[in-house]
């Protein structure tokens, strides 16, 4: 735990106190240690005998698209198994003849291929896995491809199709054979949580079907939706492990995606289109271009950045969901923190 004089712990306890979250749990480092770690606040506001602990487990929500989606793209374009600029339609059957066509994974990673921006997934599609999947990719575009830069959870869920379909695993079992297990995240994995690890995870959002917050659940519908496990969400781990994560984009540990992906990514690819875009990742809100801070957020209240100029990196996560649906008082939080962790 960090001492008490730790800034990171008095501007997150601060926040967990004004009923910004109910806990967090933050590590910094960089390549070669964690600078700073800790927790504050509770697991779940009506048990004040519960804290939040280094080792609690957090749905990390979109965070899933880079540990899970963005790093195993990495090993599929590392062993020439997959080439960003080909057409989805001149190599995969099933998007031969759609609308996706004609985009590339270079467009979905850099939020550019044109697809609707919400999931809408049960709506539009109904609630068997397979009339969803047909239903995603034979759905028609926005734009053509590269026109501009739209957020999508889309993007990820289809990039976790394409990689079944190179690969014929399954998107859970490629993220832990590809990424976790070669960088010792082993507390890192898709729910439902089993009971034991579900009385250490911090809870979402209160849950109208279930009377109850969820808890070991992914709070992400679609994820729901799809079993808990897709690209979009479903991913629950610890701050430790996803510093071993972010260390490995710093020093690479052999196995796994290269250093020439994490550097091809963390580099703008959209050109003069806004906002800018890397591949999956988009440059740190609030910082200048030459800092080189790179980030990703997750809805339920999580955050990771990495910079290579500065050879550090931060993660903090948070339960916020669990009190608010409002973004404004963590967003002002995690501006803060992430000041204090790159300056």
């Amino acid at each position: 735990m960090a001492q008490r004089s730790d800034p990171f712990e008095r501007l997150l306890g601060e926040a967990a106190r004004a009923g910004t979250y109910p806990g967090a749990a933050w590590a910094v480092g960089d390549a070669r240690t964690t600078l700073s770690a800790g927790a504050v606040g509770l697991l779940e506001p009506s048990d004040p005998g519960g804290p939040a602990l280094p080792d609690t487990l957090f749905d990390v929500a979109s965070l899933t698209k880079i540990l899970t989606v963005w790093a195993v793209v990495g090993t599929l374009v590392d062993a020439g198994k997959l080439d960003l600029t080909a057409p989805l339609g001149s190599y995969w059957p099933e998007a031969a003849g759609r609308p996706l066509a004609g985009a590339t994974a270079h467009h979905l990673l850099t939020h550019t291929a044109g697809l609707p921006l919400r999931a809408n997934l049960r709506h539009l599609y109904g609630s068997d896995p397979q009339d969803v999947r047909d239903g995603v990719l034979a759905e028609p575009l926005r734009h053509r491809p590269g026109e501009a830069v739209a957020y999508t959870d889309r993007a990820a869920l289809i990039l976790g199709y394409l990689a079944e379909h190179l690969t014929r695993q399954p998107l859970p079992r490629l993220a832990e054979d590809r990424v976790w297990t070669p960088l010792g995240m082993t507390e890192t994995r898709y729910g439902p949580l089993a009971a034991g690890a579900r009385r250490r995870c911090a809870p979402t959002e209160y849950d109208a079907e279930s009377g109850a917050p969820l808890r070991g659940v992914v709070h992400d519908f679609s994820a729901r939706l799809l079993g808990g496990a897709c690209g979009i969400a479903g991913v629950f781990t610890t701050t430790a492990d996803i510093g071993r994560f972010l260390r490995h984009l710093l020093v690479p540990v052999p196995g796994t995606f290269s250093a020439e992906w994490t550097a091809a990514s963390l580099r703008v690819h959209t050109g003069p289109l806004i906002p800018p875009r890397g591949l999956f990742w988009h440059p740190a809100p609030g910082m200048e271009p030459a800092e080189d801070v790179w980030a990703h957020f997750g809805f339920t209240g999580t955050a990771l950045w990495v910079s290579p100029a500065s050879g550090r990196w931060a993660v903090l996560l948070t339960n916020r969901l669990r009190l608010t649906r409002d973004p404004d008082p963590l967003t002002r939080v995690r501006n803060e923190f992430r000041t204090l962790a790159f300056r």
